[in-house]
Parts: C-alpha cells; sequence; structure tokens
C-alpha cells in the first residue's frame, strides 16, 4: 500500500529514542522535553511552546484557559478534522459552524463578518449572540491542509467584536501569512504531531504563545496541576495530558528534518499539478499570494470523486474523501449553521486527499498521476 501521509523516519529519531531507553528517562519530563518545546516556539516565531499529548488535548486546554463552558458558543468552521468541535464540547460549548470558501477551503470570512454584525451584540466588552443571549467568548479558526484565510481581516474582526482567537494550526506547521508562522496569530495557536501530519511523535500536540502566564498554566493544567515539586498537592482540577520524553525525542530527530520536508511537500504539489493540469474537470485548493502553505495533504476537487477514490484504493494508492462537515455529523445536526448554498457539502461531495507521504518518489507519483488520469479518458 502506497500511504496517503505516512510518518518519514530518516534521521536521528532511533538515536534519540534508544538515548531514552538507555538513561530510563522515557516518561512524562525529560530534557526532549523541554528541547521539543524550545524548537517549536523557535520555529513558530512565539515565546513560548507547551507540549501536549495530542492536538486535540492541546484545543482542549487552550478553551480551558479562556473559562469557556457550558452555555458558551465557539464560533469554528464547518470543514475541519473532528477533533475541533469535540474539543468545544468537552469545556460543554457548543460550536457555532461557518460555511466554506468555495476556493480556498478555509472559513468564509464574507460570512463570518455578516454574522458577528447582524446575529451578535456586544455587552461589558464581551461578544453575545442576541437570539438566547449566550457569550460568544472564542473564534477557533482551522488552517485547513495547511492552507491560512486572510488573517488581517480574521484577526481584525475578532477584534472588534470582542473575541479570543485560539488557533487551530495542527495541520499547518511550515505554513506562513505575510512571514508570520500559523499559531503566532491568536493568543494561543495549537499543532498535531499525529502520524499522518508533516512530521510526527506517533500521537501528540504543542500550544504556542507570547503569553508567559497562559504558558505556565498550560504547563500546570497539563501536569495534573501538582502545586508541590515534593507533596501530592494539586491546587485544582488537572489533566494527564503531558507528552512523554520517548515521543519528545522523536519530535526533536523530526524538527530536525521538517525544511526538508517541506521542500518536498512544495516538490509533491507541483508535481502534481503539472500532471494533472487540464485533466478533467480536477482543480486544486486556492492559495493566496499572501499564503505559503506547508501543502500537507495535497487534494484535489472532481465531480468524479468516487471513480477517482475507487480506482487508487483498488490500485494500493491510499486516497480519501474529506471530512464529513461538522453540521451533518448526529452530534451537531442541530447547531447554528451559518451558510450560503451549503458549499461545504458541495466541497466533500468532490474532493479528495491523494498520496503525499515525504518519502513518495516521483516514479510513484507519476503512478498516481497515471492511474487519475485513466478515470477521465
Amino acid at each position: 500500500m502506497l500511504l496517503l501521509s505516512g510518518p518519514n523516519i530518516c534521521g536521528n529519531e532511533w538515536k534519540y529514542v534508544k538515548d531514552c531507553l538507555d538513561t530510563g528517562w522515557v516518561s512524562s519530563v525529560g530534557s526532549y522535553v523541554d528541547q521539543f518545546e524550545k524548537m517549536s516556539a523557535e520555529f513558530a516565531g512565539t515565546k513560548y511552546a507547551v507540549a501536549t499529548s495530542s492536538g486535540t488535548t492541546a484545543l482542549h486546554i487552550c478553551l480551558l484557559m479562556m473559562d469557556v463552558g457550558a452555555d458558551d458558543y465557539v464560533i469554528t468552521p464547518n470543514i475541519t478534522f473532528i477533533a475541533t468541535c469535540n474539543s468545544i464540547r468537552y469545556t460543554g460549548a457548543q460550536p457555532i459552524l461557518i460555511d466554506t470558501d468555495e476556493h480556498s477551503w478555509q472559513m468564509d470570512l464574507n460570512l463570518l463578518e455578516d454574522f458577528l454584525v447582524n446575529q451578535t451584540e456586544t455587552r461589558n466588552g464581551a461578544c453575545y449572540l442576541k437570539k438566547d443571549g449566550k457569550r460568544i467568548p472564542v473564534i477557533m479558526p482551522v488552517h485547513v491542509l495547511g492552507n491560512m484565510c486572510d488573517m488581517d481581516r480574521l484577526m481584525a474582526l475578532a477584534k472588534q467584536h470582542h473575541l479570543t482567537v485560539i488557533e487551530d494550526s495542527t495541520e499547518a506547521l511550515g505554513s506562513y501569512y505575510k512571514g508570520k508562522h500559523a499559531g503566532s496569530f491568536g493568543l494561543m495557536g495549537t499543532f498535531s504531531y499525529n502520524g499522518n501530519k508533516i512530521i510526527t511523535t506517533g500521537g501528540g500536540g504543542m500550544i504556542v504563545t507570547d503569553d508567559e502566564a497562559l504558558a505556565k498554566k498550560a504547563k500546570h493544567l497539563t501536569t495534573q496541576a501538582k502545586s508541590d515539586p515534593f507533596e501530592y498537592i494539586h491546587d485544582e482540577i488537572g489533566y494527564n495530558y503531558r507528552l512523554v520524553n520517548v515521543a519528545a525525542a522523536m519530535g526533536v530527530a523530526q524538527m530536525e528534518l521538517l525544511p526538508g520536508f517541506l521542500q518536498r511537500k512544495k516538490e509533491i504539489i507541483a508535481f502534481y499539478q503539472n500532471a494533472l493540469n487540464g485533466v478533467g474537470d480536477i482543480s486544486f485548493q486556492q492559495v493566496s499570494p499572501d499564503v505559503n502553505p506547508n501543502w500537507w495533504l495535497p487534494t484535489i476537487q472532481t465531480s468524479r470523486q468516487r471513480e477517482v477514490l475507487n480506482i487508487l484504493n483498488n490500485h494500493k494508492m491510499q486516497s480519501r474523501p474529506f471530512w464529513v462537515p461538522m453540521n451533518q455529523l448526529r452530534m451537531f445536526t442541530g447547531n447554528q449553521y451559518i451558510q450560503q448554498n451549503d458549499r461545504s457539502d458541495y466541497i466533500y461531495q468532490r474532493c479528495l486527499s491523494i498520496p503525499c507521504s515525504t518519502n513518495i518518489t516521483d516514479e510513484q507519483l507519476q503512478a498516481v498521476s497515471n492511474k487519475i488520469r485513466e478515470v477521465f479518458k
């Protein structure tokens, strides 16, 4: 099977993991955790980074630190991976879902602005939904597939309507808007190191921020809120959301390889764009000149989505449809969905992601392209 987006273990992973095993530092503390956090903050252009057990737990902790809870809303795009909305529900809050821009596949900022202007109001320096008076403390944009929306406009809207921005940048490690890294725009940002991400620790996440107090709070909450270095004294409800040292060791090695991985992703998307240019009705995600994406998961759009999926997977070229829009999942069918012609569904019905591991060969890219072209002959 040619994997969709498999891990590329080709650096110092064995060496650093073996060091953990040899020294016994395999659990929740160790030098590799500190090093991984430092490298992540420096790469993202933030002052601080806090490692977590997953991107989902990173999002959850960020929301908790903003005191998001029951009877609150959080604004987020309708097309995203389920972890975004799950993290919101963990707090007791509900997502307000914004439809997708048909070209960039990011949150539609025109719909967002119309919603904020016409359906919300400001009271005592906070944003509330007019129809039920419930608070909207946070907006959580998602940099879908490593692309980014107009962050200047999004940040301006958030400021105008008193919304804290928590970036779900779990797919966007190595993506930039006007030279500024994803995750560094909002009060906090998050990354994911799942096995299919551009770098991996097997599973893991990261919170990045410029706020020292929030970084310390995040570290405290993710380590069971233990307040005494010796006694088992815990001063609030904490969480076992730590990234273990042996996983962080792998993360350090992968960070060393990240520039090469980013370059290879650009080569992969360029190959596909060239090989599939003019083939049927195939099109790609549009990217603004202000955005330099990591091209984490090259994805094509075509009315013959299912035929392409079938031929690729039948020939052991792992390919996947886009995520089911959140409003179509039974947990969120009753949530407010701000939409225009339900573009989320249109994109979902037509998009699929194709093999793009950073160790894929040009010969394999050509084989994938040839199979796709067969559908349109």
